[in-house]
């Protein structure tokens, strides 16, 4: 174990700047180690790069992409999780290329906005890795982009290559949205955008002045990985350790034992991954397990959970993991990614809000034990940039526990979107601008302030207006899954489809527990429960709810229920009719 403390880092305008600079620096410093599970139960096989070989191989890549592509040229990244692809990253940001952040055809269920996504961004050339290579070749097609596989390109052809360092104001890569409420669009991040995310970062988890190692198993085409297991860690010079997103669904019990074996341990996760970790991983597997170096555990990506986080740290206090890790923090691909963070160290901030007045737009305290009371987390304080809380139809400035569009204003937020108009969403200004000038990122989410604290209360596309009366679809979907034991949890979707005379009607879809025998299964027991539970809690009649086998509910490319899509199915009639399971009709 490398256990000698990091220098300091130096302040470097680019990404490749600060690779050449560790690998002169300190070259023999382990940079990226892979965990590879080549069998189910096994331990894990490292697969490490140095500072120096790092730098090896990306100047290698580096210079073969220069001579296949233009500068401002797209290069997209097919590659499996590994160092490849970290090379591969590196190498066309080196290169003076915009690298597009993505994954191999092969990722179940998203062929078709992977090709939304190359047909957007036009790469010029592809990069993949041996493995990947014949079915990349066969889904681009004889006409597609050039293909350069990584792992077979000869260190010889960086030897006598010297890039030029790139500017910090030109786009980096294309961050591509995860398309959970509309079509993928590309965010243009600068070199200098993703470095002060990166920074800004750093600092929030306090990893900027001690050795911390970076641990992920978040895909690097999703923002959070990208920033947290690459950019952070090459900014700071410390060790990032990444494993396969599938290691980690197969068997969560990895994610744990990683976080053990490396001190001062940095890692990130959606809500739902804390979930699933409690749900499988056994007593037995506990047994030996060391937590108590973990620094910070960053939940996000998806909405925030306090009661996720108690049951996470009951079921692992016996390891020594403390609660004060558990970091609740919001970002977005516009602004890099990190926006707010709860501070290690800090114990977890919970707010019991008054439901109606939340439905109204003002954020008043309630009992935490009212069954009428949303119980919300507290994301933090802003990572060095400003945010503010806007009306979203006059653009006024909101106060403290008002509720209203999230706004952000930092170094960190990225230019527009690739090939579209964005000047609506990155150039926004306040009524009377006067009082906060400035072109600002309108973030599409809703929150207030409360106590100095962010606190995100849902999406502003997603939200359901039935009567005049605001809900949150997470909200309604919390509920549902608490109804009934056969409900799957983080597996469903709340949304509003056109009624009659103007209005909205609600509709859940849900799937059911994996555990739960669809023949032994009394299912209208199920929908009158979920229907008496939303009834009693929301004061929401639904119109419809739809019972469907695991795996249905389609998702993003970074794991989120995608709402959008699950309604556009539905109103294709994809889930059949009312309140109806996949063998048939409810009853």
């Amino acid at each position: 174990m490398d256990s000698r403390r990091p220098p300091l880092a130096p302040v470097c305008p680019t990404l490749p700047e600060y690779v050449r600079h560790w690998a002169e620096t300190t070259p023999e410093r382990r940079a990226f180690s892979f965990v590879e599970h080549p069998a189910p139960h096994s331990r894990g096989v490292h697969r490490t790069l140095t500072w120096r070989r790092l730098d090896v191989r990306v100047r290698a890549l580096a210079a073969r992409l220069a001579g296949q592509a233009a500068p401002g040229d797209r290069v997209a990244l097919l590659c499996p999780q590994g160092t490849e692809y970290v090379t591969a990253f590196l190498a066309a940001l080196t290169a003076g290329l915009v690298a597009v952040p993505l994954y191999p055809p092969g990722l179940p269920g998203h062929a078709d906005r992977l090709a939304g996504v190359l047909a957007d961004a036009c790469p010029e050339v592809v990069v993949t890795t041996r493995r990947a290579r014949d079915e990349v070749r066969e889904f681009i097609g004889a006409d597609g982009p050039q293909i350069v596989v990584a792992d077979e390109v000869s260190d010889d052809e960086g030897r006598n290559w010297r890039p030029g360092a790139p500017d910090p104001g030109a786009t980096a890569y294309l961050q591509y949205t995860s398309g959970s409420t509309r079509a993928p669009a590309g965010v243009e991040i600068s070199h200098g955008n993703v470095v002060a995310n990166a920074r800004q970062a750093l600092a929030a988890y306090g990893a900027d002045t001690r050795p911390v190692t970076c641990v992920g198993w978040l895909p690097l085409y999703h923002d959070m990985g990208l920033v947290l297991s690459v950019a952070a860690p090459v900014v700071r010079g410390v060790l990032s350790a990444l494993m396969d997103p599938a290691a980690f669904l197969h068997e969560p019990v990895r994610w744990l034992r990683l976080l053990a074996a490396h001190p001062n341990a940095i890692s990130a996760a959606p809500n739902f991954a804390y979930d699933y970790c409690v749900a499988t991983v056994t007593a037995e597997q506990r047994e030996g397990l060391r937590l108590d170096g973990v620094t910070a555990l960053i939940n996000g990506s998806e909405p925030v959970r306090p009661g996720t986080a108690d049951r996470f740290h009951a079921t692992f206090a016996a390891q020594g993991l403390a609660p004060e890790t558990h970091c609740p923090s919001y970002g977005l691909a516009e602004a890099t990614v990190f926006v707010c963070a709860a501070r290690p160290d800090e114990p977890l901030r919970r707010f019991a809000l008054d439901r109606d007045a939340l439905a109204a737009g003002k954020a008043l305290p309630a009992r935490a034990d009212d069954p009428r009371a949303v119980l919300l987390a507290g994301c933090g304080s802003p990572a060095d940039q400003r945010v503010r809380v806007a009306d979203p139809v006059t653009r006024a400035l909101l106060s403290e526990g008002e509720v209203g569009e999230i706004w952000v204003q930092g170094p960190n937020v990225g230019r527009g979107y690739w090939n579209r108009d964005s000047e609506d969403v990155f150039g926004a200004e306040f009524a009377g601008a006067a009082a906060e000038p400035g072109r600002w990122l309108r973030t599409g989410d809703l929150g207030t302030v409360l106590e100095g604290q962010l606190v995100v209360t849902g999406r502003l596309k997603d939200l359901i207006i039935v009567d005049g009366r605001n809900h949150y679809p997470q909200d309604v979907e919390a509920t549902v899954q608490e109804a009934h034991e056969a409900v799957r949890r983080d597996r469903l979707a709340a949304f509003a489809v056109p009624g009659g005379a103007g209005g909205e009607r609600v509709v859940v879809v849900a799937e059911h527990a994996r555990t739960a025998r669809l023949a032994e299964l009394d299912v209208p027991g199920v929908l009158r429960a979920v229907r008496g539970a939303v009834s009693a809690r929301h004061g929401l009649r639904l119109a419809d709810v739809v019972l469907v086998p695991p795996g249905t509910v389609p998702r993003t490319s970074s794991g989120k229920v995608s709402r959008a899509l699950t309604r556009a199915r539905y109103l294709e009639g994809a889930y059949g009719g009312r309140d109806r399971v996949a063998a048939g009709a409810a009853g």
